[in-house]
């Protein structure tokens, strides 16, 4: 993968990571555009290289789907995963999925922790004229007290960017 579009998926990696956390949902076009430089990047490699992974990334995406409905992962985050494999290597595809599996597990520890140091939950979540950030934290401390769901946007971000700069370095 060229740096311009590592630094393009890394970015958006980035950016559905922070909508993951602020909204709980991840953009449809983020997920597009990752798959589109993704496709891009490996298209140039050659079209083997191209069909081999977008034939890991449609295998990740039916595994992924079969969580989707188990109701153990987001539409989104298995949108998000299956559009990193699309500019991944096969192996690579792999590597994502493990590091994305240790990142997760590192997200799930960190708020078990959280939900036994926060304050029981009161009422619903503040509305006022702070600035965006302690808005965002507030409402995260709700969702955390609350035991909402994970926002695994940021485990897929995590694992994909590590992946993605390790293929640059490499």
């Amino acid at each position: 993968m060229s740096l311009a579009a590592a630094l393009a998926a890394i970015a958006l990696l980035g950016f559905a990571a922070w909508r993951d956390v602020a909204t709980r949902t991840i953009p449809d076009g983020v997920s597009i555009a990752l798959a589109g430089i993704g496709l891009v990047a490996r298209a140039l490699h050659g079209l083997e290289a191209a069909a081999w992974s977008l034939g890991a990334a449609l295998l990740l995406g039916l595994l992924l789907a079969l969580l989707h409905a188990r109701g153990w992962l987001g539409g989104g985050d298995v949108k998000l995963a299956t559009a990193l494999a699309v500019g991944l290597d096969p192996l690579d595809t792999w590597a994502m999925v493990v590091a994305t599996a240790l990142a997760g597990g590192a997200l799930a520890l960190v708020y078990l922790i959280l939900q036994r140091l926060l304050p029981a939950p009161r009422g619903s979540i503040r509305r006022d004229n702070r600035s965006l950030p302690a808005r965002l934290l507030s409402a995260e401390a709700w969702r955390i007290r609350r035991r909402g769901p994970l926002p695994y946007g940021v485990a897929i971000a995590a694992g994909g960017t590590l992946i993605i700069m390790q293929s640059i370095a490499s």
